[in-house]
């Protein structure tokens, strides 16, 4: 991990995951409005870069502002806007889709000039799925029987679970089994941690330096390594101290934070299993930690000691219980 600096200087772009990072359910993560309102005002640029496709970025926005959060509609980035350009890159201009998902899946496949539908009678030249209330029986079944006649499959994401205020609730990775189930057909996935949302961020943020800041380990931190970009995990939503021990390469972010007022600390180098008061180390097929200070110092330098023990590969959980016991 890197150390040694104010975090955010390094960078002149945010690209925030929402749910788990920025709020939860219908309330912000604490520090999340303080933070993001001063690296605005450092002249930051802030992109919200969601998997979660049902709401408009107009309404995401609206939202954001509610609870203090600094954001214009174009400061959204969502994966239905992904997987809208996906589908008008590959069909000719005003071409039928049919939308299995929401108001925002529907708005952003009109924005890219394409014809949304809602049933399989229209003969549409693709299917785009994204999580949305009230997602009804009817409309899968028009999903499967457009993909049954050829119709091109593509997935707004794939997030089994999402996180809110009462916990893991069913994601649209879950949901779209449902049509893959029925015809066998696996979707092409447009957002994290696929490229083609993170492509869809640059495009419309112009970032040279972008930071991504998640927190899970299989979408956000995999959609920056897939990048080539470095990321922070924040301990506020999915992923746990357990996770990114074990995490295999793909899934290890540059730096780990307790939540976004990380961005605003100076980060701590990491060495050889030392970060801050607490030293890890590998031995006898487990991961020792001992020391004192804070906990979120201990959990990096045990992170460093277990990716360097683990390589390529990912610790069993038994190997790194004892430091889990350490950090309580």
């Amino acid at each position: 991990m890197g150390g040694g600096a104010v975090l955010v200087d390094g960078y002149d772009t945010l690209l925030l995951d929402l749910d788990g990072v920025v709020y939860l359910g219908r309330h912000a993560v604490p520090n999340a409005p303080q933070a993001l309102h001063r690296a605005h005002d450092q002249g930051v640029r802030l992109a919200y870069v969601t998997n979660n496709a049902s709401r408009t970025p107009g309404a995401i926005a609206a939202h954001l502002v509610e609870l203090g959060v600094p954001a214009t509609a174009g400061d959204v980035v969502t994966s239905a806007q992904a997987a809208a350009r996906v589908v008008a890159e590959r069909v000719e201009p005003g071409a039928k889709v049919l939308v299995v998902g929401g108001m925002g899946l529907r708005q952003a496949v009109r924005e890219r000039g394409l014809t949304p539908v809602t049933t399989a009678w229209e003969k549409p030249v693709a299917v785009v799925q994204g999580i949305a209330p009230g997602l009804d029986y009817g409309l899968l079944s028009e999903g499967v029987l457009a993909v049954r006649q050829g119709a091109m499959f593509i997935a707004s994401n794939a997030d089994t679970t999402m996180p809110t205020g009462r916990g893991e609730l069913p994601g649209n990775g879950a949901m779209i089994r449902v049509i893959v189930t029925a015809t066998g057909v696996e979707p092409e996935v447009a957002g994290k941690p696929e490229p083609p949302l993170h492509r869809e961020s640059i495009i419309r943020t112009g970032a040279v330096r972008p930071l991504v800041v998640g927190d899970r380990l299989d979408t956000d931190i995999e959609g920056a390594t897939n990048a080539g970009v470095d990321s922070l995990l924040v301990l506020t939503g999915v992923a746990t101290a357990l996770d990114l021990l074990t995490a295999s390469p793909e899934h290890r972010p540059t730096y780990v934070g307790e939540d976004l007022g990380a961005l605003h600390e100076v980060y701590p180098e990491v060495r050889q299993g030392a970060c801050g008061g607490w030293q890890a180390t590998w031995s006898d097929g487990a991961l020792r930690l001992e020391g004192q200070g804070a906990r979120i110092d201990g959990l990096r330098a045990a992170c460093d000691a277990a990716w360097a023990a683990a390589g390529e590969k990912a610790l069993e959980a038994q190997a790194v219980q004892s430091v889990l016991d350490v950090l309580g």
